[in-house]
C-alpha cells in the first residue's frame, strides 16, 4: 500500500465539496454542559521585580479596582527610583513595599493559582508566609511577574492569575496591565479531564510503576501522592489548563480527557472518513491543530486544501499516537499534526516522542512514516501539499470496546493486515507503552505477586493449575510485576513486537501441583512448598515431626496443630 498516486487525477474542488458534505452532516464532539472549576479573586495583587520596572507598574495600577498592591522589591532602589516611589503614596488601595537581597530571592516561592497564590520565604527552619507577614491575608490573589530571572520555580506554563510581562515591551505594556486588573471577581473554566484510579498503573503495594503523566504535564498540575501504603495519581482541576497530554501518554485510559472523551475523538474520525468517501472524496489527509489556530486562519481568510479534514483540539497534546494511528487506519491518506507559537517546551518534546513511536510502529508494520508528520507553524505548502500515497483502506473503521488499550490493539491490529509486518521486535523510545517481560523459570515460585500487582490483565494465574501467563498485547511496561516479584525473576523487555503472538497469550511458566498428604487436595507447587521447608527447616515450630504440616494444605495443617495440643497441650509453650 506504498504505492505512489497520480497528482493529476485528484480533484480538489470535489474534495472541498466533500468536506463540506461532512461538517454539516457531522458536528467535532464536545460537551455542551462540561463541569467547571470557579476561581474566586479579591484582587489582592503581588508584584515582583526591580525598582525601575515595579515602581511604575504599580502606578500604572493604582485607581483600576485592585483591593491591594504589595511590591516586593528585588533590586536596590537607585537615586532615580526614589521619586517614582514617592509618586505611588496616597493611592486608594492599600500599598505594601518589601525589599528583597538576593539571597531572600532565591529563597522565594510561590505557588497557587488565581485566588488562592501563597508566597514563602523558604529558609528551611521557618519558612515565612510573606501574605500573612505582609497583608495579614492566607494569600495574594493574583501575581504580575516583573523579575528578568526566574525565582518561584515557576511552571512551563503558568498558572491562571500568575502574569509574567517585561516593563520594556512599549507595545504589550498597556494591554498586559489591563488584563492583569480585570482578573477580579468570579471566573470558570472547564474542568477538563475525570480519573479512573482502577485502571491506574502508578503505584500499587508500595511500588512506583508508572510516571508517563508526571512526565508530560507542562502545567505541574499532576502530583504523586504518598498514602498509608502505596502513591495515587492526584490533577490539580485548577492548575490544569487543558493540554491533554496526560491523557495521550497514559496507557490504561486512567486519566481521560473531557473536552470531548478520547472515544468520541476516535469514533468521529472514523466517521468523518466514511462519510467523506461517500461524498465523493479522495485521498483525504486528517490534520490535528488547535482551535486557536483554526479561528486564527478563519480570521485571516485561509482556507485549507478541500483534501484537508482538520480535526480541531483544545490543544495539540490531546491527541498522541493512537489518535493519528487510528486516523490512518480508518482510511485517511495522511496525518498532519498543525505546530503553532508558543508552545510549551514540554509539550513539543512530548510530540516528537509520539511522533517517533508512530514511526517506529509504522516501519513495524510495513507503512510509510511519511504517513504521520508535523506541519511547522504558518507552514501553508506543508499544510495543503497532496499526499503521496494513497489510503490504506477504504472500509470503515468499528472501536466497539470501551478500554483504550483495547480500541489500541484493534487499531494496530487493522494496520498489521493492512501492511507486510516484520515479525521482529522494534526498538521503541525510552518510556514507551510496548513490550514483554522474561521470565527465569528457574527462580520463579509462581507466588503470583506480579499478578496481583498488574495493573491490566497482562498476567494471569492458572485456575486450578499452577501457571504464569503473559499477554503481551496489554502490557504497558509499567515495571509494576517487575517490583513485586520476591524472587527477582521478570525481567521487562520493552519493544513493539509485530508479529501475531503480541495478541496470543502464552504460558511463561508452569509446574505441577503439590498435593496435601493427608486429603490429596493440590494447595501449591512442588517448587514453592521446597522453598518454604528450606526456609523453615530451622524455625522450632516445624521442628521434628511438625515440618510434615508444611506439605498439608490450610485445612489439614490447623487439624494437625489441634489434634498436637490435645495430646500434649503443654506443646505449645515450648516453642
Amino acid at each position: 500500500m506504498n504505492q505512489r498516486i497520480q497528482l493529476a487525477s485528484i480533484d480538489d474542488q470535489r474534495n472541498a465539496e466533500a468536506r463540506e458534505t461532512v461538517r454539516r452532516r457531522i458536528s467535532w464532539p464536545a460537551n455542551l454542559t462540561p463541569a467547571n472549576v470557579t476561581y474566586h479573586s479579591r484582587g489582592h495583587a503581588l508584584l515582583i521585580g526591580a525598582a525601575a520596572d515595579i515602581y511604575p507598574a504599580a502606578r500604572a495600577l493604582q485607581g483600576r479596582g485592585l483591593a491591594s498592591l504589595t511590591l516586593l522589591v528585588t533590586e536596590p532602589v537607585e537615586k532615580g527610583a526614589e521619586s517614582e516611589a514617592a509618586e505611588l503614596t496616597g493611592a486608594s488601595e492599600p500599598l505594601v513595599t518589601q525589599m528583597l537581597t538576593l539571597e531572600q530571592l532565591s529563597q522565594l516561592r510561590i505557588s497557587g493559582y488565581l485566588g488562592a497564590f501563597s508566597a514563602r520565604l523558604d529558609d528551611g527552619d521557618a519558612p515565612l508566609d510573606l501574605a500573612r507577614a505582609l497583608i495579614e491575608r492566607d494569600g495574594f490573589d493574583l501575581v504580575l511577574d516583573l523579575a528578568a530571572t526566574g525565582h518561584s520555580q515557576r511552571s512551563e506554563l503558568l498558572s491562571p492569575g500568575y502574569v509574567v510581562m517585561h516593563w520594556q515591551d512599549v507595545e504589550q505594556r498597556s494591554e498586559t496591565l489591563e488584563n492583569f486588573a480585570g482578573l477580579v471577581g468570579e471566573f470558570d473554566k472547564p474542568r477538563y479531564f475525570q480519573v479512573n484510579s482502577d485502571l491506574c498503573a502508578h503505584s500499587t503495594s508500595g511500588n512506583i510503576g508508572c510516571t508517563r503523566c508526571l512526565d508530560v504535564c507542562p502545567a505541574d498540575a499532576i502530583s504523586s501522592i504518598q498514602g498509608r501504603i502505596e502513591s495515587h495519581i492526584e490533577i490539580d482541576p485548577y492548575l490544569c489548563q487543558g493540554v491533554g497530554s496526560c491523557t495521550s501518554a497514559c496507557p490504561t485510559g486512567a486519566i481521560e480527557f473531557r473536552m470531548p472523551e478520547t472515544r468520541r475523538q476516535q469514533d468521529t474520525l472514523s466517521t468523518w472518513l466514511a462519510a467523506y468517501r461517500d461524498a465523493g472524496g479522495q485521498v483525504p489527509v486528517l490534520r490535528f491543530l488547535t482551535h486557536d489556530s483554526q479561528d486564527a486562519e478563519r480570521a485571516t481568510g485561509v482556507v485549507p486544501a478541500g483534501h484537508v479534514i482538520d480535526a480541531p483540539l483544545e490543544e495539540l497534546g490531546a491527541a498522541g499516537h493512537d489518535q493519528w494511528l487510528t486516523a490512518l487506519a480508518a482510511g485517511a491518506a495522511e496525518v498532519r499534526i498543525q505546530l503553532h507559537p508558543s508552545m510549551p517546551a514540554r509539550l513539543s518534546i512530548f510530540l516528537n516522542d509520539q511522533i517517533a513511536q508512530a514511526h517506529a510502529i509504522l516501519d513495524a508494520l510495513g507503512h510509510d512514516r511519511a504517513r504521520v508528520q508535523l506541519v511547522g507553524v504558518a507552514d501553508g505548502v506543508a499544510r495543503d501539499a497532496l499526499p503521496t500515497l494513497p489510503p490504506l483502506t477504504d472500509a470503515p473503521l468499528y472501536l466497539p470496546e470501551p478500554e483504550k488499550r483495547a480500541r489500541l490493539n484493534r487499531v494496530l491490529a487493522r494496520l498489521a493486515e493492512l501492511g507486510t509486518s516484520s515479525g521482529e521486535r522494534t526498538t521503541m523510545p525510552t518510556g514507551a507503552a510496548y513490550g514483554a517481560i522474561q521470565v527465569d523459570r528457574d527462580a520463579c515460585t509462581l507466588c503470583h505477586a506480579c499478578v496481583s500487582n498488574c495493573p491490566t490483565p497482562a498476567l494471569k494465574s492458572g485456575g486450578n493449575t499452577p501457571a504464569l501467563s503473559f499477554l503481551e498485547a496489554d502490557c504497558v511496561q509499567c515495571g509494576l510485576c517487575e517490583q513485586a516479584c520476591p524472587e527477582n525473576a521478570i525481567t521487562l523487555m520493552p519493544g513493539f513486537l509485530a508479529d501475531d503472538a503480541r495478541e496470543t497469550r502464552h504460558i511463561c511458566h508452569e509446574e505441577a501441583a503439590f498435593e496435601c498428604i493427608n486429603c490429596g487436595k493440590p494447595f501449591a507447587t512442588v517448587s514453592t512448598v521446597a522453598a518454604i521447608k528450606h526456609k523453615l527447616a530451622h524455625h522450632p515450630y516445624f521442628a521434628g515431626e511438625a515440618m510434615i504440616r508444611l506439605e498439608m494444605c490450610e485445612d489439614c495443617r490447623v487439624k494437625d496443630v489441634w489434634k498436637t495440643m490435645i495430646r500434649d497441650p503443654d506443646a505449645q509453650l515450648k516453642v
